[in-house]
C-alpha cells in the first residue's frame, strides 16, 4: 500500500511491507518498494532522519522492518543540479588570476554530493570565484583537481580558468613520479612503528560490506604511501603510546593514508571510522582523525616556477599534540 501526500517543501511518501522484498533491511525495502529513488537518494535521506518507522526517525541504512510496519519518507523539495555560491569564509593562503591555495578546515565538505548538497567548499568558491568558475572541471566540481576527506585539514590548491584547471589536472595525475608534485602529510597514529621509515603498497577499493569505507583489497586500484617517523611519545605509564608520521602520496585515492595506515596497526589517532582506539580520542579531546595537509608543492600553471605553501597544524590537532607531549 503506497500514499503520497505533497507540500510546498516537498513530498511524504508512505509504504506499508510486505514481507516479499527480498531482505529485511530498511534501504533495500524501499529500494523495492519506491524504485524512483537512488539507492543512494535513499541512503542519504534515511541518514538525515527523513524516514521515520513506528514514529520514530531511523537513521540507519541497516534497520531491519518487519512485515506490515508502515514506513514514511519525507522528500524535500528537488534543489537545482547546478551548486550555488555561499557566503562561507575561506582561509585563503595564495591567490592570483589562475589559482587559488586555501587551508582547508575541518568539517568542510569538498563538493556538493548525496547528504551534503550546500555549505561546500564548492558553494564558497562560487560566491568568492564568482563566473571564473563556470565549467570549469564539471558543473558539480568547477575548479576543483582535488580532495581532502570531510575532516582532513589542510592545503588545497583550486583551478580558476582552463589552463590552469588542466596544468594542476595533469600535475595531480602524475603524483610527482616525473615532475615537482609535492603531497605532504603529517598523520598522528596510534602506537609505535617498529622502523624509522616505510611505504605502504597496498591497492584500495571501497568496503564489501561498509560502502562509506575504503578497504586494502586486491581488487583496488594501486596505492602507494611513503611515511618516516618524526617522534614517538610514550603514555603516563611510561608506553610507547603514539607517533607523528610524514606521508608522502604517491597516489590519490579516497581515505588513502587513514586506509594504509590502519592495514599497519597503526591508526590515525582520532579516526574510529578505521579502528582507533576511542579511549585515546577523548582523552585528546579529539573529535576527528588526527590527519593534515601540512605541504602542498607544484609548477604554477602560468609562469612554470615551482611553487610550495605550508600550513600550522589547527588547534585541536595542536592541543592534542602538546598534551601527549606533556604525557612524555
Amino acid at each position: 500500500m503506497e500514499q503520497v501526500t505533497s507540500s510546498n517543501n516537498g513530498e511524504r511518501l508512505e509504504v506499508t511491507v510486505g514481507g516479499d522484498e527480498g531482505s529485511p533491511r530498511l534501504d533495500r525495502v524501499l529500494a523495492v518498494l519506491r524504485p524512483e529513488l537512488s539507492r543512494s537518494r535513499l541512503k542519504a535521506l534515511i541518514l538525515a532522519g527523513s524516514v521515520t518507522a513506528k514514529g520514530t526517525p531511523i537513521r540507519d541504512p541497516a534497520y531491519h522492518v518487519a512485515k506490515g510496519d508502515t514506513i514514511t519518507i519525507d522528500v524535500p523539495e528537488a534543489t537545482p543540479p547546478e551548486p550555488k555560491g555561499e557566503d562561507i569564509a575561506l582561509d585563503i593562503v595564495f591567490e592570483d588570476e589562475d589559482i587559488i591555495v586555501i587551508d582547508k578546515p575541518k568539517g568542510l565538505v569538498v563538493h556538493p554530493a548525496a547528504g551534503h548538497e550546500t555549505g561546500t567548499l564548492v558553494n564558497a568558491l562560487i560566491a568568492h570565484c564568482g563566473a571564473s568558475l563556470s565549467g570549469i572541471g564539471g558543473v558539480r566540481r568547477p575548479g576543483i583537481v582535488h580532495r581532502l576527506d570531510k575532516d582532513t585539514t589542510g592545503l588545497m590548491v583550486v583551478a580558476k580558468n582552463d589552463r590552469a584547471h588542466q596544468s594542476l589536472t595533469a600535475q595531480f595525475a602524475d603524483h610527482g613520479r616525473t615532475g615537482p608534485m609535492r603531497r605532504g602529510y603529517m598523520a598522528f597514529i596510534w602506537g609505535v612503528p617498529n622502523r624509522q621509515r616505510g611505504t605502504v603498497n597496498a591497492p584500495i577499493d571501497r568496503h564489501p560490506f561498509a560502502r562509506e569505507k575504503m578497504a586494502v583489497r586486491d581488487s583496488g586500484r594501486e596505492a602507494v604511501t611513503h611515511w618516516e617517523l618524526q617522534a614517538a611519545f610514550n603514555g603516563r605509564d611510561g608506553k610507547p603510546v603514539a607517533s607523528l608520521l610524514a606521508c608522502q602520496l604517491e597516489t590519490g585515492r579516497t581515505h588513502q593514508i587513514r586506509v594504509h595506515m590502519a592495514a599497519l596497526k597503526h591508526p590515525c589517532v582520532g579516526d574510529l571510522t578505521y579502528g582507533a582506539d576511542p579511549t585515546l580520542a577523548a582523552r585528546l579531546r579529539l573529535e576527528r582523525q588526527w590527519l593534515h595537509a601540512v605541504r602542498l608543492g607544484f609548477d604554477h600553471p602560468d609562469s612554470g616556477a615551482y611553487v610550495e605553501y605550508e600550513s600550522t597544524y589547527p588547534d585541536d590537532l595542536a592541543a592534542a599534540l602538546e598534551q601527549v607531549r606533556d604525557w612524555d
